[in-house]
């Protein structure tokens, strides 16, 4: 298929991006559930984009709640190639100060329900690479654009990804830092796995809103904290994004394109026809 679309998943404020052009609201089935909200379509910087509110409209569903297969496989059925995701996180180091930018390259996995972010399973087995779990070019195009953009910004990182919804404990949070790790989120691992799967090149973009509760000479983390960080983010996210779209290649075939590849180990005589059914939209390169 030509026409490939460029996704952004964030909070509800990022889709009032200036010049985001012909938006229309699209619901999409999947064969998962439903996904996150309606997805808002529409063309920016001179590129079809698809947006979706990561928590809804209102901000009405919980981390742990978010149906992560429904919302990539949404996605992948309006024939979106790339992802950007845009997210609120905690700094785990004092280099990573609120209102800094980093990009994650590798992500920690900290939930309980990590059997929900895959698409296999129910009679047909696959096992993605993951070594490398962000999209390097598109992490790369980011890095370069934020930093024209004038960001504090931070080219790799491991975001430790918890369930919440509450905050660290002290004792997590300084166990996170002490180990090194880098930011800590509720939301991106899961996008990323089932990104992969969809073979979409995913990359997050992590806005620093507070340190967590490890550093003790620094408030810790409040709600009203992270909207108040995350409201001076958005208006350079957006310009980030901007500069982004325009960069991004107009076919797909970077690596995490072919990720599929040679992933499935079930043979196709084996196949179960609803779980064919379900992943067409996934395996049809490979039928």
């Amino acid at each position: 298929m030509s026409n490939y679309r460029i996704g952004l998943i964030g909070g509800s404020g990022l889709y009032h991006i200036e010049g985001f052009t012909k938006q229309k609201w699209v619901k999409v089935k999947t064969p998962f559930g439903a996904p996150s909200d309606d997805y808002l379509t529409g063309e920016l910087a001179g590129r079809e984009v698809v947006f979706l509110p990561r928590h809804g409209r209102g901000h009405r569903i919980l981390p742990s709640e978010l149906n992560h297969r429904a919302n990539i496989y949404g996605m992948k059925k309006l024939n979106v190639a790339w992802i950007i995701s845009v997210s609120a996180v905690g700094s785990l180091q004092a280099k990573y100060k609120p209102c800094d930018i980093v990009l994650p390259d590798q992500f920690l996995d900290r939930t309980k329900r990590d059997f929900e972010h895959t698409y296999f399973g129910r009679g047909i087995v696959g096992h993605i690479a993951f070594a490398d779990p962000i999209c390097n070019e598109l992490r790369h195009l980011l890095h370069k654009n934020a930093k024209a953009e004038g960001a504090r910004v931070h080219n790799g990182g491991t975001y430790v990804n918890m369930e919440g919804p509450a905050f660290s404990t002290r004792a997590e949070s300084t166990t996170n830092h002490k180990l090194g790790y880098d930011v800590i989120g509720m939301t991106n691992l899961g996008e990323a796995k089932c990104a992969r799967e969809a073979e979409i090149g995913y990359a997050t973009m992590a806005m620093i809103t507070d340190y967590d509760c490890w550093k003790v000479d620094e408030a810790h983390v409040t709600v009203e904290m992270v909207v108040a960080n995350l409201t001076r983010n958005a208006a350079q996210a957006k310009s980030i994004i901007r500069r982004v779209l325009p960069q991004i290649p107009k076919e797909p075939n970077w690596p995490c394109h072919s990720a599929l590849a040679n992933a499935i180990m079930t043979d196709k005589k084996c196949w179960p026809k609803k779980t064919m059914a379900d992943l067409k939209l996934l395996l049809q390169k490979y039928l």
